[in-house]
Formats: C-alpha cells, structure tokens, sequence
C-alpha cells in the first residue's frame, strides 16, 4: 500500500510511470490517460465493495481470514482473538495488541482490513520483528486510516530505510497520533534525522526514547529540532548512557529554548554533579515549562545538589523531583533543606534509597514543618530509625499537605526492642496523620473551604 504524496519524500522525487507521462508529439501536445484497470494497479491491494460503514464484526473477522489467504498468510490467532473481544465498531477499540508477534510484508498488507474498518486506542506493535518493506505498507496504513493516537514500535531494529521514512510521514502528518513509544532500538545516523526533522512540525505531545543510543551527535540532532518544537510535552530519555559533558550541556539548552515540555525523565544515565549544573543553568530562565524532573541514577553527590539548591528558590512550575537511587547522603539533604522551604511548587520530592540517615530524616522534618503545599515524599530504603521517624511524626502534626510519605514498613534493627516497637507505632502514626490529610485535602475540595494555616495543630 502506498499513498504518500510525491511532495512528502523528505527532498526526494519520483518520476510518474511512463503510462500518466504526456505524449508529446511534433509540433503539438496530447495527453492520454491509461485505461482503469491501469489507474488503479498502484495499489496494493483494491478496496473492497463492502461498505465499511456497515460492516459487522463477523464481517471484519471474516474479511480478515480472506485477506490472510489472498497474501498466502496464515490468520494470526492472537489477532483473531482480540477481533473476537470488540464490543462495537464504532469509536475506538481498546487496543490491538501484536506485541512479539512476527510480521513480514504480507502479514502485514493483510492486516489493511482490519485497519480499514476499525480504530484503536492503542497499538502495540512492540517485537514484531518488522522488515523493511512491511513496516513502510504498515505505518503507510496507520497514517492513511488514522488508526491510533498511541503507537509503539519498540525493539523493531530491521526497519530499515523505507521504514523509517514511512514513520517520519506518520509522525508528520497524523492529526490523531499523540504518543510515540520508540525504545530499545540505535537512533544512529538515518534514524535519529528523519526523527528530528519529523519532530519539527509533528502533533505528538508524549515520546518514548529509552535505550536508543541517543548520546552524542543523535542527540544533538534531537535537540535541535526540539527547540522550536511547541507541541511535546512528555520527553522519556532515560538508559541512554547521556554522559555530563556535552549531553548535559545539550539537555541544559534545550531546557534554555523550550518552555512547553512539562515532563522529562533522565533516569539511568550518567548526568552526575557538573551535568546536573548544566540543567539547572537551563532551568533557572524557565519562567513556566517544566513540571516533572527525573534524575533517578544519575551519579548525583552532594556537591551536586549546590547547583539545584540555587535554583530551587524561583522556579515556579515544577512539582515533582525524583532524585532517587543517587549518594546524596545527610549532607545532600542539609544542602537542599532551606532551599526546599523557600520553593513554593514543589508537590512531590523522590528520595529513596539515598544514603541518609536519622540525621537527615530531621532535616526533612524541619523542611515539612514549614510547606504548605508538599503532598508526597518517598524515603523509603534509608537507615531512619527511631529518632528520625519521630522527627517525621511531630512534623506531620503540624504538616497539613502531606498525604503520602512512603516509609519502609519494615523497621531497622534496633539494640533495644523497646525502639523496634516504638518504630511500628510511629509508622503507624504517621500512616494515619497522612490519612487525615488526604481527608481534609478531599473535604476542602469538595467544600472549597481555605486550606488550614500551618500554625494550627491537631
């Protein structure tokens, strides 16, 4: 199946066959036109007679098994079973799922039926180990037909040139297409431009970019196309190997020139302390734009934090910060203390598995005490014991925004069993105190009664 336009080959031309060609002849022009059956030859496929505005569902399931047995294909019985689950045709089903399910050429021309008379909310195309010459008729379809606003393609590296150039016209001319899942597959070269001058006037607001090799020149090329992007608003970047030199100084303008994406999720890679310094340069001029950062394993110390403890104070717009799974340990928290209560945004702050200890369970405590707006925070696989979780308990009775803390509930060895015991009934005591807050937050609500002044107590 093609119907691109010649206008839409990235540059490139093709010539008409030679029947549509104007015959010239001496002295005088003539154009002959082929006979029908010619005009429609370029097809792959005809379209069938059957109304599709009228079809049912044994007719969808049926034109399927006949167009499976025309490309000398076998019907694919996970497909079959998933046609059979529709509840109706009109609107969009929930998903066709063909995760790991392996389509050549003709599986997927045969699948045109089903595109033809049928929507989808999602379609998984994950491990299909799609060819060259299917992926383009696939994804040729899928733009044609507007047959989903989430696409995954993921872990499809046989794509090839026509592949990849099918997808770069999805992306650019799809009015429905919103979210773009491309993971686990080397965006090198061919792959990372096409994507990048697709990206330029494109309508997708979430992309998936995990495990893609994006660091160095592909991401340069992303980057380049994403400053004048204004329609994304999700970018998942996270286990590409993004290294704190020139990746982070990339990230950091991009960060600079774009104020439309509101989330962006860096986890895994190796950003460490001067990347980090580079994304908050970025950060600092952002007067609205992100919502949502993600440094979840990046190498991060408390040397890094310097950096993000400066810029914390003026940022308006973000309200969640995951800093998970890096060596912050007790002096890192002390670094972000004062500037975490001068930061009037901030909704949710990811700490776990963070080095600290008691020490810096107090240090949160006193930055809880003063936020009005803080709703969830996440300690969890930290060395807070006792002290610390009675830290986070007297706190709470003062902390009215709070409605998750995520504590481990199993309590840290003590020498005294007295303090293990002690232990369970601080976290249960602070499981109700958050309890109690989501109450109140969901009466205030519902009610629009002023949210309580920080200096009341229960």
């Amino acid at each position: 199946m093609t119907r691109r336009s010649d206008s839409d080959n990235d540059g490139e031309t093709s010539s008409p066959s030679p029947s549509w060609r104007p015959k010239k002849c001496k002295g005088e022009k003539h154009v002959s036109f082929p006979p029908d059956e010619e005009i429609v030859s370029g097809f792959a496929e005809r379209k069938d007679t059957i109304n599709v505005d009228s079809l049912t569902l044994a007719e969808v399931i049926e034109a399927y098994k006949r167009s499976c047995d025309r490309h000398q294909v076998e019907p694919k019985p996970k497909i079959l079973e998933q046609l059979e689950q529709v509840t109706s045709l009109n609107g969009r089903a929930p998903c066709l799922d063909l995760k790991g399910e392996r389509l050549d050429h003709l599986s997927c021309e045969a699948l045109e039926v089903i595109l033809k008379s049928l929507s989808f909310d999602f379609i998984n195309l994950q491990a299909a180990e799609l060819e060259e010459n299917g992926a383009s008729s696939l994804l040729d379809m899928i733009l044609y037909y507007e047959s989903t606003p989430h696409l995954d393609i993921s872990d499809n590296t046989g794509m090839g040139i026509s592949g990849w150039k099918a997808l770069s016209h999805l992306i650019k001319q799809s009015v429905c297409l919103l979210r773009l899942d491309v993971c686990n597959v080397a965006l090198l070269q061919y792959p990372a431009q096409v994507l990048s001058r697709a990206l330029l006037s494109s309508r997708l607001t979430v992309l998936h970019l995990q495990s893609t090799c994006l660091s160095g020149r592909p991401l340069f090329t992303l980057v380049a196309a994403l400053k004048s992007n204004r329609a994304l608003r999700e970018l998942y970047l996270s286990n590409n190997n993004l290294n704190s030199e020139q990746d982070s100084m990339q990230l950091g303008d991009l960060l600079r020139y774009n104020s439309s994406i509101t989330t962006l999720d860096l986890s895994n890679n190796i950003i460490a302390n001067s990347g980090l310094e580079e994304i908050c340069e970025g950060l600092r001029v952002q007067t609205d734009g992100l919502k949502v950062l993600i440094l979840w394993n990046n190498q991060i110390t408390n040397n890094g934090l310097v950096h993000l403890a400066k810029v914390l104070p003026v940022l308006k717009t973000l309200e969640t910060l995951n800093l998970g799974e890096n060596n912050l340990q007790n002096r890192g928290i002390h670094t972000l203390r004062e500037s975490l209560m001068m930061n009037h945004s901030l909704l949710q702050l990811g700490l776990e598995h963070t080095h600290f200890t008691c020490e810096g369970a107090v240090a949160l405590a006193e930055f809880l005490a003063e936020s009005r707006q803080i709703q969830r925070l996440d300690v969890r696989e930290n060395e807070v014991r006792t002290g610390g979780l009675m830290a986070l308990s007297l706190a709470l009775r003062i902390n009215h925004s709070l409605t998750s803390l995520d504590l481990d509930h199993t309590p840290k060895q003590e020498q005294e069993d007295f303090l293990m015991e002690t232990q369970k009934s601080l976290l249960r005591e602070i499981s109700e105190l958050c309890t109690g807050n989501a109450a109140h937050h969901r009466i205030a609500a519902e009610t629009e009664l002023p949210w309580p002044d920080s200096s009341e107590t229960r």
